[in-house]
């Protein structure tokens, strides 16, 4: 029996290999293929497994060890550090969703708790394919994708109290343990016993375990503490899934969660996929078949309508139109807690049968588009914003801009006030140039406006807010931010508004440098290259390449755009280094404590050179240097010498200078 179970997983794993393999290539989320191999190795297809119980087991655990991670990535303290317009607009989401879920579910014929809990599973979004895809993309830190994260991240703490509400949503109190009012004085003991066990209990644990820097059995414990608080809230009549988010959450209040983080992802992510890999296996492709063009019209309606919902819950909390599209967008699929929360619905009978098929196949006919419409979504956005809207509607729900004043000249025009346009607007102020800050974070412009920066809150893709800043009459424009595809719009326009402008542009990197350059762009600096030249210029230096030499280089690798980097040079010549060529020869120094052996003796009597092949280049007194020190020049206490020879002379010169009898 053993044996057997091992082909299952076997036949599952390599099948995976191939799947995801295929997926890679044809750059399909990883969720996906692990759905596609439940699909073909399920009952509904080849039937390749046969032991569905063992791979529902295995499931089970990855639906624990997800939800515990999810817990140990959140913390109270970072609720309190969310973004009032992030909380506004995942909360706007989620309700709004649910809401046109129920209504559409409605009129479709369901039930009342039927139709409230299709309106849940349609309210979540894919946390782990959206945000893979924006890290490739690189658009973590854009205003899109701050919002879909926010949103995401709310939406991921939604999951918990909806799992609680299932049991009422169907009317089976007795099922979740009891009376509705023994269900509520459940959640509030564990309320209650959450902080206790977080703040007390589970530090002193950890800390006795941390003691004996044994790795093995901090894992351990971190397990076991996992599985024993999910076996607490189920004996209590909640979930599995609820107690291990709880787990999760006492321990992120600890100095060890990053340690318990680290450790538990490998087993989450490999009992994570066995969770993806089952619910494939409930996909009839029968069904699917039966029904193609019925099914992929739901999984347009649906991704319509959460780009809908998911955008005006965006623009609602401060973006504008067009980032506030963008991230609509990327949240438009089913996710992933959907599958989880709909198993949680099964038992109750909430979603069965043809419905709980058609939910499977337009789930992942969402999740598979997902990535095609991410990477339209800029274009689709931008081509939005060439209607003839409002310009209150372009530029959202933002606080009102300052009244123009009198038209500035010959200033500096910031796109963007991260790190790199604080830097540069400090800069300019310092060396009193007028500048203009356009940035589409609120709260930033809010907060840097009572500074009396001269920042008013806009989005630099759109004409109006270009002219707003005088860019007619700009002599520089300076873009830092994250966007490459608002990026290039910025620098396509500013060129056509003011020909004469100088235009330089921050990018992550440097496929980007000619594109930005055709557009318009004087200057192109691609940060990961640009962090390249200041580690090679450090590290010639310390081989004591003359510093004309590395300025000349790297004046030469900007002016040919980076060229040296992105191909093999030929035909370099070798240059002597003082390391390369006296490789035995070492720069040292050392400080004369008031007892040294050498005080007070001349470097003339010491015979340094002479006796112990070491020559003395400098000596730092009282944070003076005093370079060639001459013969007659005396030891004193405190002073460092800076000697260059041998690295065993040396050595032997620190010993006596330092205990012997110099």
């Amino acid at each position: 029996m053993q044996a057997f179970i091992l082909n299952e997983i076997l036949v599952i794993l390599l099948l995976s290999v191939v799947v995801l393999y295929l997926c890679q290539r044809l750059r399909l989320p990883i969720i996906v293929g692990f759905l596609l191999t439940g699909v073909i190795a399920g009952p509904h297809g080849f039937r390749l497994v046969r032991e569905l119980e063992t791979v529902q087991t295995l499931a089970e655990a990855g639906v624990v060890l997800l939800l515990f991670t999810i817990g140990l990535e959140f913390s109270f303290r970072r609720l309190l550090q969310i973004r009032k317009t992030v909380l506004l607009g995942g909360s706007l989401q989620i309700a709004m969703t649910a809401l046109a879920g129920f209504a559409a579910a409605k009129l479709c014929g369901f039930r009342f708790n039927e139709a409230l809990f299709a309106g849940f599973l349609l309210s979540l979004s894919s946390t782990a394919i959206v945000m893979k895809i924006l890290q490739e993309r690189a658009e973590m830190e854009t205003p899109h994708g701050n919002a879909a994260l926010g949103i995401l991240i709310f939406q991921d703490i939604a999951v918990v109290p909806m799992m609680l509400l299932v049991p009422l949503i169907a009317g089976a109190a007795q099922g979740a343990g009891g009376s509705p009012a023994l269900l509520a004085a459940k959640i509030v003991g564990i309320v209650v016993l959450v902080p206790v066990l977080s703040k007390w209990l589970v530090p002193k644990i950890f800390y006795g375990i941390a003691k004996t820097r044994s790795r093995e059995l901090f894992l351990i414990t971190t397990i076991a503490l996992c599985m024993a608080i999910a076996w607490l809230t189920h004996e209590a009549g909640l979930s599995l899934a609820i107690g291990s988010f709880l787990a999760g959450l006492i321990i992120s209040e600890s100095e060890y969660s990053h340690q318990a983080l680290g450790d538990i992802l490998p087993f989450r992510d490999v009992f994570t996929s066995f969770f993806f890999v089952s619910i494939g296996m409930l996909l009839d492709v029968g069904f699917f078949l039966q029904h193609p063009l019925l099914l992929i019209l739901a999984a347009l309606c649906v991704l319509a309508l959460k780009t809908a919902v998911a955008g005006a819950a965006s623009f609602l909390s401060g973006l504008p139109l067009r980032p506030a599209l963008i991230a609509g967008i990327a949240l438009s699929q089913v996710g992933e807690f959907s599958f989880i929360l709909s198993q949680a619905g099964v038992p109750y009978g909430l979603v069965s049968g043809e419905l709980y098929q058609a939910f499977l196949a337009v789930s992942i006919l969402t999740m598979m588009a997902t990535p095609s419409l991410i990477a339209a979504a800029p274009a689709v956005a931008e081509a939005l914003g060439r209607l003839p809207l409002p310009e209150r509607l372009r530029q959202g729900m933002a606080p009102e801009r300052e009244g123009k004043t009198a038209p500035r000249e010959n200033h500096l025009i910031i796109v963007g006030f991260g790190l790199n346009g604080r830097n540069l607007a400090r800069a300019a102020r310092a060396a009193g140039i007028s500048y203009a800050i356009i940035e589409m974070n609120p709260a930033a412009v809010r907060s840097e406006r009572v500074k009396g920066e001269p920042i008013f809150f806009g989005d630099a893709t759109q004409e109006a807010i270009l002219l707003h800043a005088d860019i007619r009459q700009a002599r520089t424009l300076a873009v830092v931010i994250n966007d490459p595809a608002a990026t290039r719009r910025i620098t396509e326009l500013a060129r056509r508004l003011n020909p004469r402008v100088y235009i330089l542009v921050r990018t992550r990197f440097v496929s980007e440098i000619n594109a930005l350059i055709d557009l318009g762009a004087n200057d192109v600096i691609p940060e990961e290259f640009e962090t390249s030249v200041e580690i090679f210029s450090r590290i010639l230096a310390r081989y004591f390449i003359p510093k004309e030499e590395i300025e000349r280089m790297i004046s030469e690798i900007r002016s040919e755009r980076y060229e040296m980097f992105r191909s093999l040079p030929r035909g370099v010549a070798p240059s002597c280094t003082l390391q390369s060529c006296l490789p035995d020869l070492e720069i040292a120094s050392f400080r004369l404590e008031s007892d040294a052996a050498v005080i007070g003796k001349t470097l003339q009597e010491t015979e340094m050179r002479k006796r112990h092949g070491v020559t003395l280049l400098a000596i730092n007194r009282d944070s003076r240097i005093i370079s060639n020190p001459a013969a007659n020049l005396r030891f004193a206490a405190g002073d460092i010498l800076f000697v260059v020879g041998d690295a065993k002379n040396i050595q032997q010169v620190r010993l006596i200078f330092t205990f012997g009898d110099g």
